[in-house]
């Protein structure tokens, strides 16, 4: 018999719900979303997590029961204490994410829901490790880069947490000069960093836009970020020892080189030749993949 999981995905603007099958597959007509956003309260998020949650159990199959729930949470979080401390969502501050989850379900089915609660970047990895493009590695990275970077790691087939639940947190290494990699490699920090070079452009599909019509400003922005990307994620390598790290993230998107683009800038910086023969690649799961990997934390 067909197993499912609720799961939910917390981000600075939206939370999304879906039921998922052990299969990895997402139920049709299960998936919903609620803004989130900056001025997110505790009572808004109560408000969000009854709604989407309400709206995915009532798409769960007649006869079957629900293992359980899997959240994923930008972070950072507490994950001993099911809190999130969003720092995009300061009112939030230590909201009791999976508690109010588990509350939720546990009302609509009438029995209580075992609840897994996971950093996002974690749940991805994990997505990735099941059925994505890491499925064939023994140790892995899985990134987003996007509006931010962050990302998670699979060893063995198994989650690495953390102490505290936020393992993975890549964006927030130092580099040159004291910034960190999200400071220089996201995809608002690239934008921001052409126009000070005098491209006149505002956002990431503009560096795309520009790039692929020959700015040199705008391609040397996207170089810039994806030697910085590989970069740290040859100290990861060296210091994880990976064999495989997947990207994914809309500004990874930017160039149809921007991965071949890290993956040099990774040989190039390794220390040593175990490091750089961690291969880089493209993630294998599209933007249902946070909510596969929040129903893996409970699934898997």
């Amino acid at each position: 018999m067909t197993r499912y999981a609720l799961a939910v995905d917390v981000g600075g603007t939206k939370m999304e719900a879906a039921l998922v099958s052990d299969e990895g597959v997402l139920v049709n007509g299960s998936r919903s979303r609620s803004a989130t956003g900056r001025a997110a309260t505790p009572a808004s998020l109560d408000a969000a997590v009854v709604q989407v949650v309400t709206h995915a159990l009532a798409q769960l199959p007649e006869g079957t029961g629900l293992v359980g729930a899997g959240v994923g949470s930008a972070g950072p979080i507490d994950r001993p204490a099911g809190q999130i401390l969003p720092v995009n969502m300061p009112q939030a501050l230590g909201y009791p994410l999976a508690d109010a989850v588990r509350r939720a379900a546990s009302e609509i089915v009438r029995a209580d829901v075992p609840t897994v609660f996971g950093h996002d970047g974690g749940a991805l990895a994990l997505a990735e490790s099941w059925l994505g493009a890491t499925r064939d590695a023994k140790a892995s990275l899985s990134i987003v880069v996007s509006t931010g970077v962050g990302g998670g790691f699979v060893i063995g087939g198994q989650y690495i947490p953390g102490a505290s639940g936020n393992a993975g947190h890549l964006g927030q290494v130092r580099r040159e000069g004291g910034l960190t990699l999200e400071q220089i490699a996201s995809g608002p920090a690239s934008a921001a960093w052409a126009q000070t070079q005098g491209w006149t452009g505002s956002t990431g599909e503009d560096l795309a836009r520009d790039a692929a019509s020959g700015d040199r400003i705008a391609r040397a922005a996207i170089e810039r970020s994806a030697r910085e990307v590989g970069q740290a994620l040859a100290d990861a390598a060296t210091l994880v020892d990976l064999d495989m790290i997947a990207i994914g993230g809309g500004f990874s998107r930017v160039s149809d080189d921007y991965i071949d683009l890290v993956q040099q800038a990774l040989i190039a910086s390794a220390a040593h030749d175990y490091s750089r023969r961690a291969r880089v690649v493209r993630s294998g799961l599209g933007d249902e993949g946070p909510l596969i990997g929040a129903a893996a934390l409970v699934l898997r």
